[in-house]
């Protein structure tokens, strides 16, 4: 039974950070947008926020606990932004071409953060292992840690802030996708552009924030994973690059739907770290190339998932149709 609560939470933490690199990913694709750089955002905010934290902590002669919550956060978000900026100007001012460009985000992304890395942990020192401790104490801070609620609370309250806010976020843009003029405004521009400039809607504005506060939002994912899964510590953090290609798988699994990402980025978390837990819990042995196997497992159930919905052929389970489409205006 632990190591079942242990794989449950575990499952948690990782897949919040899949959750927000997939919302944002859908709010950028709400908007017509199709950014295959989501990887280099959750890296570039994941290094930026650690960057933040960990300066702070060594420049600070006494340090504020409020700042040490709000730098990485700022920094994380804005990590992610700043790629999603770039990636907006790219495609929807000079109207490059979006995969090409969201795969070359990926790269520059990946590579600026690794790079960054390196003076981080110079300026630790050149140790293997440098750490942002005190951040990631206040954002690992939970009730259970003070309050003893049993299996109840290993499995549902023993998690930091970003893990809830994750949910609400998602709630927030169920809410603004349905309900709001900008939400209808922005799915009209995803579905068709020259429709929306039509009814007076700016359509370019409606694609780079989205595409910018999107990105901002996968910088979170990053964030958190360095923050709060690896315990602040930045080091071997390759494993952000590959969980930023299943928040882009999410967003397919999900239909674009933020709710659906919720459990989602949790079942992804749970079949991507199967053959850690599962020979314990079972007390079943894995050959030794079962973790290669296993950890295909979120995109098998994906591709199962869209053949399944697209037998079904109903229209809220596409794609918006101009998604990966630049407008130009004049054909209208």
């Amino acid at each position: 039974m632990t190591s079942f609560v242990t794989w449950f939470a575990s499952a948690i933490v990782y897949g919040t950070v899949i959750m927000y690199g997939a919302l944002g990913e859908t709010l950028t694709q709400k908007s017509g947008q199709l950014n295959l750089g989501v990887p280099g955002m959750v890296f570039l905010g994941g290094f930026a926020g650690f960057a933040g934290a960990f300066m702070y902590e060594k420049t600070a002669a006494s340090t504020n606990e409020f700042l040490l919550v709000l730098i990485p956060l700022l920094c994380g978000f804005g990590g992610g932004a700043l790629g999603g900026l770039l990636y907006s100007f790219m495609t929807v001012v000079l109207k490059a071409n979006q995969n090409v460009t969201g795969l070359a985000l990926t790269f520059l992304g990946v590579g600026i953060g690794s790079f960054g890395g390196i003076y981080v942990l110079a300026d630790a020192g050149f140790q293997s292992f440098a750490t942002a401790s005190e951040t990631a104490k206040l954002f690992n801070w939970n009730i259970n840690a003070n309050v003893e609620a049993g299996v109840f609370g290993d499995m549902f309250l023993s998690y930091g802030f970003m893990i809830y806010a994750a949910i609400v976020l998602a709630v927030i843009l169920f809410v603004v996708f349905k309900y709001t003029r900008v939400g209808l405004n922005l799915r009209a521009v995803g579905e068709s552009p020259a429709t929306a400039d039509a009814a007076g809607i700016n359509v370019n504005r409606y694609k780079m924030v989205a595409s910018t506060i999107g990105g901002g939002i996968c910088g979170l994912g990053g964030m958190v994973y360095v923050i709060m899964y690896s315990r602040g510590g930045w080091s071997t953090v390759n494993n952000i690059e590959a969980l930023g290609w299943l928040a882009v798988a999410l967003v397919i699994f999900s239909n674009w739907k933020p709710l659906n990402a919720i459990w989602g980025s949790y079942l992804f978390a749970f079949l991507f770290w199967f053959y850690n837990y599962f020979p314990t819990v079972t007390g079943i042995v894995l050959p030794t190339y079962a973790p290669y196997l296993t950890q295909m497992l979120p995109y098998v159930v994906t591709i199962v998932i869209i053949v399944l919905f697209n037998f079904r052929k109903k229209k809220e389970n596409q794609p918006p149709a101009a998604l990966g489409l630049s407008y130009f205006r004049e054909e209208r």
